[in-house]
């Protein structure tokens, strides 16, 4: 089995998705917006943190 790990650039981008559809999910929140729009922010947001909390970075050797 490979070992999967994340370069620092694929992880910059899951950072920044994680924090833009976390502001979304709080604005639709706030608005009281579709619960759908809730799920879909909140599992993205969820996942992004997931992958970033578990999956190693890739070293410099």
């Amino acid at each position: 089995m490979a070992d999967f790990m994340l370069t620092p650039a694929v992880a910059v981008v899951l950072f920044t998705i994680a924090c833009l559809s976390g502001m979304r999910y709080r604005a639709v929140w706030k608005a009281e917006g579709p619960r759908w729009q809730l799920w879909v922010f909140g599992v993205l947001a969820g996942g992004c943190l997931l992958i970033l909390g578990f999956v190693p970075l890739q070293g410099a050797g």
